[in-house]
C-alpha cells in the first residue's frame, strides 16, 4: 500500500512546518500550491505491509494498529472541529438563529482570543518555538498577509447572513481556481492548457449549483467569492513574502504573527459599520459562554490541524475536507432545513471532481519529481 507522511518537524523549530492557519470561520478546500503541506510530502513506499510492520502470522503489530487509531482520532477531531466552527458561526450571525448579525466583531473576538492563547503557547508556556523575525519583515510581509486574511475572514463570515451552509460549502470549491488564477497573475504557476481547462470545468461545475440554489443572494455571493480571492491572494503572497526568504509558520505561530495584526486591521472598518449600530442596542448582553465556547472552537481547530498535518499527511487532510464539506451540505438540509437542490448536488458534484482530478495531477506530478 502506499502510505504518505510529512517529515517530521521538532515543535521547536526554527523553522517549523508551513500549515497555513485554519481560519475561525474560513475552511477552504486544500489547493495543491506550494505554499500548501500537499509540496512537501514524502513518500514512502510500502510502510503498513513491511515486514517490520507485521507479526505473527501476517497481522499488523500493536503499534502500527496503534499509529493506524491515533490518525483517525486526528482525522475525527479535525472534522468535528472544523464542522463546530462553521456551524457556530452560521447559529451566531444568521437572522433567524442568534440573530448577531455583527460579522467584523465576531472575528475580532476570535481574533483577540487567538492572539492572546498563541502568546501564552509561545512566549509564557514555550509550547512552540517563535521565528526569529525583524521589524521590518514583518511589516514588509506579515503586514500584508495580514490584511488579506482580516479582509477573507470579514467577508467569509459576513456570507453566513446570506447564504446557506451547503451552498457556501459548494462555493468555495473555487478556491483552487482563484490560486491558480492570481499565481499566473503573480507568475508563481505557468499557463497550462490542461490545468486551465479542469479550472474551467470546476467553475462550470459552481455556476450549475448556483443556478440550482433555491434561495439565491446575489450580495451573498460577492461575498464569499470576495473571500475565495482575498483567502487565494493571501495563499500567493504567503509564497511570495515569507516562503521565498526562507519564513515558515505553522498555525500557532500564524496567529501569534498574524492575528494581532488583523485585529488592528479589522478596527478601522468597526469603528465605522459595526460601532455605532452596537452602541444603539442596548438590549444586547455580551455572552461569555456563546462566545467563549465559539472562540475557543476557532483556536482548537488550529491546534488540530497541527497535529493533523505533522501526524499524517497534508493529503489525508485533504480527504478529510472532503468528507467534513459532504457532511455540512448533509446537515445543512436534514437539521437547519436548507434546501439543497438535484442541480445543486449536480453542480458541486461536478465541481468536486474537477478539484479531484486537479490534487491528483499534482499528487502525480510530485510522486515523479520524487522518484528523480
Amino acid at each position: 500500500s502506499l502510505s504518505l507522511s510529512l517529515s517530521k518537524t521538532p515543535l521547536r523549530s526554527e523553522t517549523p512546518q508551513i500549515l497555513p492557519p485554519s481560519s475561525s470561520s474560513y475552511r477552504t478546500p486544500l489547493p495543491a500550491y506550494p505554499t500548501h503541506p500537499l509540496s512537501q510530502l514524502h513518500l514512502h513506499f510500502p510502510t503498513l505491509c513491511s515486514p517490520s510492520t507485521m507479526g505473527k502470522g501476517g497481522a499488523l503489530t500493536d503499534g502500527v494498529i496503534k499509529k493506524i487509531l491515533l490518525s483517525y482520532s486526528y482525522v475525527a477531531v479535525w472534522i468535528f472541529l472544523s464542522f463546530t466552527v462553521i456551524v457556530y458561526n452560521k447559529y451566531i450571525l444568521d437572522r433567524k438563529l442568534y440573530n448577531w448579525p455583527y460579522p467584523i466583531s465576531l472575528t475580532m473576538i476570535h481574533m483577540s482570543f487567538c492572539s492572546t492563547l498563541a502568546f501564552l503557547s509561545v512566549r509564557v508556556f514555550n509550547l512552540v518555538e517563535p521565528v526569529s523575525m525583524s521589524r521590518e519583515l514583518y511589516l514588509s510581509s506579515v503586514v500584508p498577509i495580514g490584511a488579506l486574511y482580516s479582509l477573507s475572514l470579514w467577508l467569509s463570515n459576513s456570507a453566513y447572513i446570506y447564504l446557506s451552509v451547503s451552498f457556501i460549502q459548494m462555493l468555495k470549491a473555487l478556491m483552487p481556481v482563484a490560486v491558480y488564477t492570481i499565481g499566473i497573475l503573480f507568475k508563481k504557476e505557468s499557463f497550462k492548457s490542461d490545468t486551465m481547462a479542469n479550472m474551467l470545468s470546476i467553475s462550470f461545475g459552481v455556476a450549475i449549483a448556483a443556478y440550482g440554489e433555491a434561495k439565491f443572494d446575489s450580495w451573498g455571493v460577492i461575498l464569499q467569492l470576495g473571500a475565495v480571492a482575498f483567502e487565494a491572494t493571501r495563499l500567493v503572497m504567503i509564497q511570495i513574502l515569507l516562503t521565498s526568504k526562507g519564513i515558515t509558520l505553522n498555525p500557532i505561530t500564524s496567529l501569534y504573527y498574524v492575528a494581532p495584526c488583523c485585529l488592528v486591521f479589522l478596527f478601522v472598518p468597526w469603528i465605522f459599520v459595526e460601532f455605532p449600530v452596537l452602541k444603539e442596542t442596548s438590549s444586547f448582553h455580551f455572552d461569555f459562554v456563546i462566545f467563549g465556547t465559539n472562540s475557543f472552537c476557532a483556536f482548537a481547530l488550529n491546534l488540530a490541524v497541527f497535529l493533523l498535518v505533522g501526524k499524517t499527511s497534508a493529503l489525508t487532510m485533504n480527504v478529510a475536507g472532503v468528507v467534513k464539506d459532504w457532511l455540512l451540505i448533509a446537515f445543512s438540509w436534514s437539521v437547519i432545513k436548507d434546501t439543497v437542490t438535484p442541480v445543486n448536488l449536480l453542480g458541486y458534484g461536478l465541481a468536486f471532481l474537477g478539484v479531484a482530478y486537479y490534487n491528483h495531477s499534482k499528487l502525480q506530478a510530485l510522486k515523479a519529481k520524487e522518484a528523480q
